[in-house]
């Protein structure tokens, strides 16, 4: 292909979504849509950017660019983003190229797009998730002097011919001898339960290997974890000790790839070594099961070698390329 004429526009809300939903789905794992983009979207309140005393960003906002040919089609997208909730003067941000319309200076001039925004607003930090079977984009990060952090590993569970072992469904019936008892959000409705949820989500957090920040007040993480598409009620299973909520799995449907995605996992520390989490997976495959999806998907850190052997060693997922977090410092 030759060489493409092209030009970097802010996006349009919400006419770009379209052609933005192809190009996120050449870089994510799970496909998204354009009505996706656009809820999405509507949940965030303009930006607004401010600095802590120490002179580091703070507050939030999401400007986005997109690359346009010489036909008017959308053949580049870049977002830089930051939530309150994110570490102080850090921002995050992705850009994407169609495959047909790479090595034409398309991702660089997007690229400098969102840097000379982040320089603006003094950000100190970028961050982007590069699929660690990308190199060509990992060079071209890294020649931007950025270096890799974290390692997720990503893991699937194929459905379809899968049965759960004897043994390892034991660990349910363990857990309720030693008095735990497992139920759902269905099964327990309200904002008084859901603030406790977000309580076990909060406290549990931080363990994930390398977070930093803080963590989204009540209403925000709501938005996030329980409003969002392919969430339900019942397929959230919480482990109780008697009021107190120990530990969490919830699933999200995605209704393109007639999946599930594993979206949280974790168990209080005082409650670990029980066999508690295995417990909670194993509700979690049985509800995968029983909507007859044909996969689970998850991702994992790979300082997290607990939660590495329940998916990989003990449950049976199967390893695909995950990514690397790559970091620059301005």
């Amino acid at each position: 292909m030759g060489f493409i004429h092209f030009l970097i526009r802010k996006l349009r809300h919400p006419d770009d979504y379209p052609a933005v939903a192809p190009l996120l789905n050449l870089i994510w794992s799970e496909p998204t849509t354009a009505q996706e983009l656009q809820a999405d979207e509507e949940k965030i309140p303009p930006g607004q950017l401010h600095y802590n005393e120490d002179g580091k960003l703070m507050g939030w906002d999401r400007p986005k660019w997109v690359a346009e040919n010489e036909h008017g089609q959308v053949v580049g997208y870049a977002i830089v983003w930051r939530a309150p909730w994110n570490e102080p003067g850090s921002l995050g941000h992705t850009v994407v190229v169609h495959t047909d319309a790479r090595r034409n200076g398309i991702g660089g001039a997007l690229y400098a797009e969102l840097m000379n925004w982040a320089r603006e607003v003094k950000a100190s930090r970028l961050v982007d998730y590069l699929r660690e079977s990308d190199e060509a984009s990992i060079a071209f990060a890294q020649r931007r002097g950025y270096v890799k952090g974290r390692h997720s590993f990503e893991s699937v569970l194929d459905l379809e011919a899968y049965t759960i072992e004897e043994a390892l469904s034991e660990s349910i019936a363990d857990a309720e001898r030693g008095g735990i008892r497992f139920v759902t959000l269905a099964e327990e409705p309200g904002e008084e339960n859901e603030r406790k949820l977000h309580e076990l989500y909060k406290t549990t957090h931080p363990d994930i290997p390398g977070f930093v920040g803080d963590y989204p007040w009540f209403e925000e993480w709501k938005k996030w974890n329980l409003q969002l598409p392919g969430i339900r009620p019942e397929w959230i299973h919480i482990a109780k000790d008697g009021d107190r909520y120990v530990g969490v799995v919830a699933l999200q449907y995605n209704e393109q790839t007639q999946a599930m995605y594993h979206q949280y996992t974790a168990v209080l520390p005082e409650y670990r070594g029980r066999r508690i989490a295995l417990a909670l997976k194993l509700l979690g495959v049985r509800t995968a099961q029983t909507s007859r999806v044909a996969y689970l998907r998850t991702n994992n850190y790979s300082m997290n070698a607990p939660m590495l052997r329940i998916n990989r060693d003990l449950l049976g997922f199967r390893a695909e390329p995950g990514n690397f977090e790559m970091i620059r410092t301005l």
